[in-house]
């Protein structure tokens, strides 16, 4: 529970009154949740919701419905995955009906945590965004973060070329076992790395980290090529030199997968539906650090400091 936006070190592990089912909700045992960055944006006060003090966080949520209204499509002992927003880091949930949706039978509830929001927003900006085609190319900053490493894999699954970019070493045998076609270093020379590796230039860049490397970036997108910006997890704002947009014929575009299913609240179903899909196909949304409740707030400081590759989940319970 965070009592104070102070980070990490304003959450604390409390005895709280399980959550009622109001009409029409379902109750869902949490098993496992995934630590994404809203999280520690809310730990911090800097996020769009900020619900009053005390309030249990998370928002990646797998686990099992212990109770069903009367009706629904759900039923006591389905495994599912959960768009909580709030309360993922406790024992249970209270939700609506829209937003569930089925686990996989093929995937473990961590490895469900781990779809969360990462998949849904790599799917989203590759598809509905950049609109990515079999064979295209595509770069992906951060390519070691939770994001990048979902827009690799279902980039590969879309039938991509993948060139994953990335500021850390060490992280090349990683890359390359998601399947990652390259792997460039983010040195003095990696603009020009990238463009001879794709020929003159990518077809897609994904980019969630933005800040001082957008400019180079931006000179790696070949022409009719689609720039796709998800976050600024680097800190920067930046901004576009318009001319090479012109010139070269390239579409800036945002990827804002919270802000968009606002207006478009069916949208996460279906892109849901297309990751199973995926997943029968052989993905698999890799669990890289596996955290107990009581180490939450190390989780989110690992988030915070950059410790954590790929993905961070919470195990909730057995």
């Amino acid at each position: 529970m965070i009592v104070s936006e102070t980070g990490p070190a304003g959450l604390e592990l409390q005895d709280v009154a399980a959550p009622q089912a109001a009409p029409g909700q379902y109750i869902v045992d949490v098993r496992s949740c995934g630590v994404c960055f809203p999280d520690l944006l809310m730990s911090q006060g800097k996020y769009q919701l900020r619900p009053p003090l005390p309030f249990t966080p998370g928002t990646e949520v797998a686990g099992v419905v212990t109770s069903a209204p009367d009706g629904g499509s759900y039923q006591v002992g389905d495994r599912v995955v959960v768009a909580s927003m709030l309360g993922g880091f406790g024992e249970q949930v209270a939700v609506v009906e829209q937003q569930l949706y089925p686990l996989p039978d093929l995937l473990s509830f961590d490895e469900g945590a781990a779809l969360g929001i990462n998949f849904q927003t790599a799917l989203f900006a590759l598809k509905l965004r950049a609109q990515t085609a079999p064979g295209e190319v595509v770069a992906v900053l951060g390519s070691a973060g939770g994001v990048g490493v979902a827009s690799i894999l279902v980039a590969k699954a879309m039938g991509a070329r993948v060139i994953a970019v990335v500021h850390r070493t060490g992280q090349e045998e990683m890359l390359r076992a998601l399947g990652a076609d390259e792997v460039v270093q983010l040195t003095d020379e990696w603009k020009d790395k990238v463009l001879e590796l794709s020929d003159g230039g990518v077809d897609v860049l994904i980019d969630p980290v933005g800040g001082e490397v957008f400019d180079e970036a931006l000179r790696t997108v070949g022409a009719d090529g689609r720039y796709v910006v998800i976050g600024f997890a680097a800190g920067g704002i930046p901004t576009v030199k318009l001319n090479r947009v012109l010139f070269r014929n390239i579409s800036v575009v945002g990827a804002a997968w919270g802000e968009y299913i606002r207006t478009h609240p069916d949208v996460p179903g279906l892109l849901h539906d297309e990751l199973v899909e995926m997943i029968e196909a052989g993905m698999r949304p890799p669990v890289n650090h596996l955290y107990s409740l009581e180490d939450l707030p190390t989780a989110l400081t690992d988030l915070a400091e950059g410790r954590v590759k790929g993905k961070a989940v919470i195990r909730i319970s057995e």
